[in-house]
Parts: C-alpha cells; sequence; structure tokens
C-alpha cells in the first residue's frame, strides 16, 4: 500500500455541497452552498478546482464535471450532532459529538451568565447579542471607552467573544476577564466551544481596529485525536490558520496563524517547499466569517476563486509522495435564511502527483476518514473511542 511523506489537509470553512438527510432537523432545507453560490453568480472561474473533481460533487451553473482519471472526489455526510466549526474538525480528526456546543445567537446570552460574569469581572456588560465584530465595535465601543463598560457578543458560532481596548480597557485585564468567561461557560447549560478576547485600537467611530494581539479561550478535545497519534508517532502535525485554536494546541507540533484565506494558503505554499514529514493541516476562515455569515454569495464566489488561483501555485509544488485534502467542516449557505450555519455533505477531493487512478468514491458516512487515512499512512493507531475507516487503499 502506497505510503506519502506528507499530507495536507485544506479545509474550505463551511464549503457544504448539499442536504443531508437530518437536515431539517437543524432547520435547513434545501440547503447547498457551493450550489446556490454558482446559482448566485454570471462567472465562476476555478479551473483548478474542476480538474479535481469539484464540479463533480454538486451541479454549477458555470462549470461542467469532468471525468477525473488523476485524483479521487466524493462527498461526506457528518456523523456528529451539530454543524459547527470545532464539531467539524474533531469529527475529522476522530472524535464524534454527540452533544452540539451551545449557540446564543438568536438571544443572547442568559441574565444568569451575565449577572456571574459582571460579579467576577466587576464590569457592567453591554452588547450581549449576535453581532459582526466591527459593527458592535462601533455601535459600543465609544461606550466602553468613557465608562469602562465590557463589550460581551456571540455570533452564528458557538463563541463568547469580549472586546476592549487596548490602551484603556488593557491587554491583561481583557484576558483576565475571558479567562473567567472560560471557567464560566464550562458548565452544561452555557458551554460555548470558544471564549475569544477581541483587543481594538481606536478612539472613536471610524478608527477603531481590531488587533492582532486576539486570543482564543477553546475547549480541549473531550478525547485522543488523530493529531495526538500522530504527534506522538514521532510525525509533524503543522497547523495553518485556526487549526491550533479549535483542538486547543492538542496534538500540534508547529503552528502558524492566518491574516486572511488567501494569507493562508500563502503560508501553506511556502510550507510545502519545506520538508517535513507529517500532515499539514489547514483552516480558510474567510469563507465562513467574511462572506457566510454575511449572506453575500458575490463575495463568496470570489474568495473561491482567489483560492483556486493559489490552489494552482500549490499544485505546481506538490512531491510526487505528496497527497492532497480538500474538504470542509459544515456549510454556510449565503442565500439561506439567517445568519448560522448549515447542515450539510462536504466535499472529499484527493489529489497526489503519483496517482495513477482516479474517478468518485462512495459517500461516506463520517468526515473521520481523513484522520483515519492519515493515521494509517503514517503507521500510526488511532486512538481509543475514535471513529472512522481509512481510505488509503482507494487513494493509489
Amino acid at each position: 500500500m502506497k505510503q506519502y511523506h506528507r499530507i495536507f489537509v485544506i479545509v474550505v470553512d463551511s464549503l457544504g455541497v448539499g442536504a443531508m438527510e437530518d437536515s431539517p432537523d437543524f432547520g435547513d432545507m434545501g440547503v447547498n452552498t457551493l450550489g446556490h453560490i454558482s446559482q448566485s453568480v454570471e462567472t465562476f472561474h476555478i479551473p483548478n478546482l474542476q480538474k479535481l473533481g469539484l464540479a463533480n460533487v454538486t451541479p454549477l451553473v458555470q462549470v461542467p464535471p469532468l471525468e477525473i482519471r488523476r485524483g479521487y472526489y466524493g462527498t461526506l455526510r457528518e456523523r456528529s450532532k451539530g454543524k459547527d466549526t470545532m464539531t467539524g474538525h474533531w469529527e475529522m480528526m476522530g472524535l464524534e459529538v454527540t452533544k452540539p456546543f451551545r449557540t446564543f445567537t438568536e438571544t443572547g446570552f442568559p441574565p444568569e451568565l451575565i449577572r456571574e460574569l459582571e460579579t467576577k469581572t466587576g464590569r457592567t456588560i453591554i452588547g450581549n447579542k449576535s453581532a459582526s465584530g466591527t459593527e458592535i465595535l462601533e455601535e459600543l465601543a465609544e461606550e466602553e471607552i468613557a465608562t469602562g463598560h465590557m463589550i460581551v457578543y456571540t455570533s452564528a458560532d458557538s463563541v463568547l467573544q469580549i472586546c476592549g481596548n487596548e490602551e484603556t480597557f488593557g491587554l491583561e485585564e481583557l484576558y483576565r476577564c475571558c479567562e473567567i468567561a472560560r471557567e464560566l461557560t464550562m458548565k452544561e447549560e452555557w458551554r460555548v466551544g470558544r471564549v475569544i478576547a477581541r483587543p481594538y485600537t481606536g478612539k472613536r467611530k471610524g478608527e477603531f481596529k481590531r488587533t492582532s494581539n486576539r486570543h482564543d479561550y477553546a475547549l480541549k478535545p473531550f478525547g485522543k485525536t488523530a493529531l495526538d497519534a500522530l504527534k506522538a508517532g514521532g510525525l509533524d502535525v503543522i497547523s495553518v490558520g485556526k487549526i491550533k485554536d479549535i483542538f486547543d494546541g492538542e496534538g500540534i507540533t508547529e503552528a502558524y496563524k492566518s491574516k486572511s484565506s488567501v494569507h493562508g494558503m500563502e503560508q501553506t505554499i511556502e510550507i510545502a517547499q519545506k520538508d517535513f514529514h507529517g500532515l499539514c493541516f489547514v483552516n480558510l476562515v474567510d469563507f465562513d466569517a467574511l462572506w457566510g455569515h454575511r449572506r453575500d454569495p458575490e463575495g463568496y464566489a470570489q474568495e473561491i476563486e482567489k483560492f483556486d488561483m493559489n490552489l494552482g501555485k500549490l499544485l505546481k509544488t506538490l512531491k510526487n509522495d505528496d497527497l492532497l485534502i480538500i474538504t470542509a467542516d459544515h456549510g454556510n449557505d449565503p442565500t439561506y435564511t439567517g445568519t448560522d450555519h448549515t447542515r450539510e455533505k462536504v466535499p472529499f477531493l484527493a489529489f497526489s502527483p503519483s496517482m495513477q487512478g482516479g474517478g468518485q468514491i462512495q459517500e461516506k458516512d463520517t468526515f473521520a476518514v481523513i484522520g483515519a487515512t492519515a493515521a494509517e499512512n503514517f503507521g500510526v493507531a488511532m486512538p481509543e473511542g475514535t471513529i472512522g475507516e481509512s481510505l488509503l487503499d482507494r487513494l493509489v
């Protein structure tokens, strides 16, 4: 059986490709992130993704499917109960999440949580609603600076976010308050996937800018994952983007923060030019954060086209013993109602310059085939209690 020296797994955050049978249970009827994006724009130029089979997994108006003779394509269903970032990524690496993380998109956080957070931080909370990070600064940052109050908000994700001006609030104070929030939200009824410190600068509307001193306080995975197995086996486990935050650093040997999805691909191309042995695990978040949640199919389509251009550069750097897997963690149909993620199947595209065959892989019932494939390839056992079966024997 072929072994690859390096595996690149790129998660195009939220690029769903159609509803699952249980999507209506999550309030999602007829959703299809990629398909509806294609229907919403006049032009859609993705030649590299087309060659890897993306147009074969769901119909696209402008992009016909091709006969794929080298490389494999298919779709994956999510077994876990959820449609959020952490659930999707944790499942990829072998963990089935049976209880979804809590979201407070429609209601804001409960009064009981807000009271405890105010008491323990000593600060009055303002905001407490679902909002864009830039919009809530324009609305409330001047008040926070003038009064010392604390902006708390959420989003369509399972997150509690706290803003703090670096000059008037202070980074250390912001981090202290976030640590208190993380402790409080360990309770089952308030359990969110991440607490995020959102520092910013500026003194008045129009001047506020979020800084790179963001810090995520994530939950640790509830069990060992494929990443832990690879690290314990002496392999490199390199994360790009928010992968390190999603796994709270568990199983990661080297991490790169990204400023954008374009930057994340540029980092991945640079990493591909280095010598390492193991897994490079990449999350490209802008698709979800900038376009899916904001219901902007045109912007989403343009972001996919930018990704396709950099994908072409990455493909040229791959060596014969490299394996590239492109997938997603959930959907976020920008044509659907509301601003929440959508419960969808995700694409599975696999390519290596050394592959002799190609074509469709039958749809699989879990994202965990990805972690299981990496583990088998590198000769390490998946941790006890994980799910997923390897596809390595197909990827030749």
